[in-house]
């Protein structure tokens, strides 16, 4: 995925699982793992998904970690 192409409360893909997208900064964007691979959910509880503040923690991808993610419409990458 391009910078552009993150949205807050958007979700995306990466090799791990599902993320949503929490936050976007100058430079890199913050976001919460919702599900693993195989898309069992990351918590059973889905109230640990509302937020801000979230009760799981946010993970930071930058710009060296953008090539690995991909939008949810991407046909199967992995």
């Amino acid at each position: 995925m391009e910078y552009a192409q993150f949205k807050i409360g958007e979700s995306f893909k990466t090799a791990t699982g599902t993320w949503r997208c929490t936050d976007i900064g100058t430079r890199i964007i913050a976001a919460i793992h919702i599900a693993h691979e195989d898309g069992r959910p990351v918590y059973e509880d889905p109230s640990w998904f509302n937020g801000p503040p979230y009760a799981v923690a946010e993970e930071v991808f930058d710009a060296y970690d953008f090539g690995g993610c991909y939008t949810m419409d991407d046909p199967e990458p992995f």
